[in-house]
This record gives structure tokens, C-alpha cells and sequence, in this order.
């Protein structure tokens, strides 16, 4: 019977040993829980910072949109103003080419005219002349004629 309270004695021993090793195994998961479970606190904590400020970038984003979408309808209008600005400037151009036209037409026609009027002048002085040469001529002829027959 000995042998079987030598036995029994190993088991218990075994089993003491066992259990010893079992809360040390315990303890040391119960810690690596606790740690787990502080940081899974503090990745909630940040994960809802993260959100709130994601919410307000959004938010801000949404702010930003209209405002650029109520600016680029405002610089619709001052396009269309600026075509429209543009068309006028163009028919002005239009009108100043016209009239530019006009002018030097009307001046080639003038010019024409001047030109013909400066060859009258030149033809009726060359005239004037050939009569002043004729009277002069004359003159000389008959002051020369009472000279000569003593007059």
C-alpha cells in the first residue's frame, strides 16, 4: 500500500505543479488581456477623434464646394458679360473698318479730282504764260516797228 501513497503523493505533486504553472499561465493571459484591452480603448478613443474630424474635413469640404460652385455660377455671368462685351468690341471693329474703307475710297476719288484740278491749274497757267510771252512779244514788236519807221 505504500506504493500506492508514493503514487498518490507524485500525482498530487504533479498536479500541484501543474496547477502552479496553470495560474502563472493564467495570470500572464490576464495581463496580456488587460494590455489588449487599454489599447483597443485608446484605438476607440482615437478612432472617434479620427471620425470627428473627419466629419468636420467633410463638412468643410461640403462648405468649400458651394462656395466654389456659387463662384464659378457668378463668373458664368461675367463670361457671358465678357462675350457679349467681346461681340460689341467686334461690330465696332466692324463699323471703324467700314468707315476706314470709306474714307480711303472717297479720298482715292478726292485725290483723282485734286490731281485732275492741279493739271487745269497747270494747262490754264501755261496758257497765262504763252499769253504773257504773245503780249509781251507783241509789245516788243511794235516798240521795235515805231523805232524803226521813227515813230
Amino acid at each position: 500500500m505504500e506504493l500506492v501513497y508514493i503514487s498518490a503523493l507524485i500525482v498530487a505533486i504533479a498536479i500541484a505543479v501543474l496547477v502552479i504553472y496553470l495560474i502563472k499561465t493564467l495570470k500572464a493571459a490576464t495581463q496580456t488581456m488587460e494590455k489588449v484591452s487599454t489599447t483597443m480603448e485608446r484605438m476607440e478613443k482615437q478612432v472617434e477623434g479620427i471620425t470627428s474630424e473627419s466629419e468636420q474635413l467633410i463638412q468643410k469640404t461640403n462648405v468649400i464646394a458651394d462656395d466654389v460652385q456659387h463662384k464659378t455660377e457668378s463668373l458664368n455671368g461675367l463670361f457671358t458679360s465678357l462675350k457679349d462685351v467681346g461681340d460689341s468690341l467686334e461690330n465696332v471693329n466692324y463699323s471703324f473698318k467700314d468707315m476706314s474703307d470709306s474714307i480711303s475710297r472717297h479720298s482715292r476719288e478726292q485725290s483723282e479730282q485734286v490731281a485732275q484740278a492741279v493739271q487745269w491749274g497747270n494747262a490754264a497757267i501755261d496758257l497765262y504764260a504763252k499769253w504773257q510771252d504773245r503780249k509781251r512779244k507783241k509789245e516788243v514788236n511794235q516798240n521795235e516797228n515805231s523805232y524803226t519807221t521813227g515813230g
